[in-house]
């Protein structure tokens, strides 16, 4: 797997499409493991993710030999400072998403990922002071008639879905920006949350709520395997953003949702209201009038 510390060009490349599309694909199916841990706790599975991302994370680390650059990275207080940030951020949108899956909310979840990409257009017009264009301008619009339509019908925000944009948006912002490989800022951010896991999870134990090695055979393997799960796709999808121009990685960002939309209403049946049978399309509409013109000049 590559591995870039220095800022990659801004160029597209094949591994960089194919780190990215595999990380995709493995988000599109994330619901299916996350229902299966509907009974436990978010901050529990959380924990687990966190924990079993490290050695995963560390033995990709070694294999690549790339342990110095670690160091280096929790030597220097800026870096370390950043990295901070995004292990905050990303916690945040684990926690979210895991609670949005087991709660029956899988829909809002597609609905925040599929936002994403055109809130990444409102921060650089905000935070890079980029000029926004007319097309842009009309996907924005569409995105703020779509939930207007939904904050009216459940007379509130759509809280779930603009706290995952706003927490992956703003955490896909600063970590490619953050100057270290994505292996090691990886492995730096889970490394940086692990105290407060592993107290959690002592605490847990200690007080008889836990369920690893205390629930079922299921439960455990199921938690087990939370480093594999967290880990393979965010370090493919870090590749891939280094390898990729951002338009490209805002294309490839339809991927997942798409899949998360279908598997909310055949698979679990979430219930589809006349709100949201709105709303959906005036996003997929943004999406296509954002899209087009980024095709065109490829």
């Amino acid at each position: 797997m590559a591995d870039v510390s220095a800022p990659a060009e801004n160029k597209d490349s094949l591994n960089g499409f194919l780190f990215a599309l595999s990380a995709y694909l493995l988000w599109g199916f994330l619901p299916l493991y996350m229902k299966a841990l509907a009974h436990i706790s978010p901050a529990e599975v959380i924990a687990h993710r966190i924990l079993w991302s490290v050695p995963v994370a560390g033995l990709l680390l070694i294999i690549l030999k790339r342990t110095e650059d670690l160091k280096k990275a929790i030597r220097n207080p800026k870096m370390l400072g950043m990295a901070v940030v995004t292990a905050v951020l990303i916690s945040v949108n684990w926690g979210i998403y895991v609670w949005a899956i087991g709660a029956g909310h899988a829909l809002d979840t597609a609905l925040g990922y599929f936002i994403n990409p055109l809130f990444s257009i409102l921060l650089g017009a905000v935070l890079l002071k980029e000029k926004l264009k007319k097309t842009q301008i009309a996907a924005l619009a569409l995105v703020v008639l779509a939930v207007v339509i939904l904050t009216v019908e459940a007379g509130r925000l759509p809280f779930v879905a603009l706290a995952l944009t706003f927490s992956w948006g703003f955490y896909a912002f600063f970590r490619k920006t953050l100057p270290i490989g994505p292996n090691q800022g990886f492995l730096l951010e889970v490394l940086i949350l692990t105290p407060f896991a592993a107290a959690y999870l002592i605490y847990l134990n200690l007080d008889g709520g836990g369920h690893f090695m205390a629930g079922s055979l299921a439960d455990t393997l199921l938690l087990a395997s939370a480093g594999l799960v967290t880990a393979v796709p965010l370090i493919l999808y870090a590749n891939g953003a280094k390898l990729l121009r951002l338009s490209t990685i805002g294309i490839m960002q339809y991927i997942a949702p798409s899949m998360i939309f279908i598997t909310a209403v055949f698979v679990f049946h979430e219930p589809f209201s006349m709100a949201k049978a709105i709303a959906f399309p005036l996003i997929w509409a943004a999406l296509v009038i954002y899209t087009l013109p980024m095709l065109k000049r490829r």
